[in-house]
């Protein structure tokens, strides 16, 4: 088993390794986390665009339909009773609203539910979790030895290259 770096597990690394470990997962991390916007967005514009796509058809419908297809059941209304045609036109108009208003009202729901997603939020709330872990993280304390010293009190710090 090995370290992301490709070092063996449990072996000493150096703080140059740690370093461009942890930002190698912090990018990872973080494309990760642009990744999962991009795809609740796109979610939520799909769910808006379908609300949208109704209401066009309701309007659509209405326009459309109306002088075929109210004639059409004005007559049929008129053939199967003797009612005045003037009625059996006022009724053709009816169904037809009626349709309309159906498919409106489906465009609202869709609409609705396009308004209350949760997808940027979702991902914000996860970016601040992480990054409220991050400020808790605090270096281990790393204890001096008469190695690391050189006269006057001056500390040694050892550099990566990496």
């Amino acid at each position: 088993m090995s370290a992301p770096d490709g070092s063996p597990v449990g072996a000493e690394r150096s703080i140059g390794q740690l370093v461009a470990s942890a930002t190698t997962e912090m990018s990872a991390l973080v494309h990760d986390e642009i990744a999962l916007a991009k795809a609740q967005l796109k979610h939520d514009v799909k769910r808006g665009a379908v609300g949208g796509g109704a209401f066009s058809a309701a309007g659509a419908v209405l326009i459309f339909s109306l002088p075929m297809l109210s004639f059409a059941l004005a007559y049929g209304i008129r053939t199967w009773s003797d009612w005045n045609l003037a009625v059996c036109f006022l009724l053709s108009f009816a169904a037809n609203v009626l349709v309309a208003a159906a498919l409106a009202l489906l465009g609202v729901v869709f609409a609705k539910k396009a308004k209350k997603g949760k997808g940027p939020q979702k991902t914000a709330a996860s970016v601040k979790e992480s990054a409220a872990v991050l400020q808790n993280v605090k270096p281990h304390p790393r204890q001096v030895t008469s190695a690391d010293r050189v006269g006057d009190g001056i500390e040694v710090v050892a550099r990566s290259s990496s």
